[in-house]
């Protein structure tokens, strides 16, 4: 489903971020910065100078590709050859975001001189970027030849590198279905002024939400102390919890 193209996608994309951002921190013997950004390179800005720890991704992707598609080199089937094309989507998708930062030198902070690294971007960005390669994720079906994808509506675009591709439909994850490893939303604590994904109305799936008054402890009144701690009060906080109701037909106890 286009769940699990992004779940592959994603994980991939977190072992090269992990992995990279290992290397450039020197926990690892087998890799450090990367050892091609030395000497002098040329931008828009004019030509500057190689330092610092520029992220090795490369090594990162490598390292991902080894060790994440080893389990899906081992099949022929449609089901490996899907996720080895998410797999390598969520490496792309790190490097994607790899960025060019640099330091000024010079009398006053002037630019006379430039040394640049090249470093990752927040994995946020990563995160977002397969989120909607997830939303726009293509359904495909195995070509004749059992080497690689048409789309399954010939109305869509071909599948490019960058984006996530499936083969079967979402099962309806509002039902708990054990075949489907659906648990269902029953139970699920909802927001109730939320207009996203967590709101009750998604959520819920149009069934409704039961709401309870719980209370629990938290950190309040907070005060720096000179130097240097943060002290905190033990508050007993009263808060509405919502959580969404079971199908009426489907025989749910609800654990609130």
């Amino acid at each position: 489903s286009r769940e699990s193209a992004f779940v592959h996608a994603i994980s991939s994309a977190g072992v090269v971020f992990a992995i990279t951002r290992a290397c450039s921190q020197g926990e690892l013997k087998s890799c450090s910065c990367d050892p091609k950004k030395k000497g002098s390179a040329k931008d828009s800005k004019g030509h500057f100078d190689w330092g610092g720890c520029s992220d090795n991704i490369d090594y990162g992707v490598k390292f991902a590709r080894a060790f994440v598609d080893a389990k899906e080199r081992k099949g022929k089937d449609a089901r490996a050859l899907m996720n080895l094309h998410n797999n390598r989507a969520g490496r792309k998708a790190v490097k994607r975001f790899l960025k060019q930062e640099c330091k000024c030198h010079g009398v006053s902070g002037s630019c006379t001189l430039r040394t640049c690294w090249l470093a990752m971007a927040d994995f946020r960005k990563t995160g977002d970027y397969l989120w909607k390669k997830y939303n726009g994720a293509i359904q495909v079906v195995m070509n004749q030849d059992g080497t690689g994808f048409t789309v399954a509506n010939k109305r869509f675009k071909k599948p490019t590198k960058n984006d996530l591709v499936y083969f079967e439909s979402s099962p309806d994850y509002c039902i708990r279905d054990r075949d489907v490893g659906s648990l269902g939303t029953a139970g699920r604590v909802c927001n109730q002024t939320s207009r996203g994904m967590d709101s009750c109305e998604v959520m819920c799936c149009g069934r409704g939400y039961d709401t309870s008054r719980v209370s629990r402890m938290t950190k309040c009144e907070c005060k720096f102390h000179w130097c240097c701690a943060v002290r905190c009060q033990d508050c007993l906080e009263v808060v509405d919890v919502h959580t969404c109701k079971a199908p009426k037909s489907a025989g749910w106890i609800s654990r609130t």
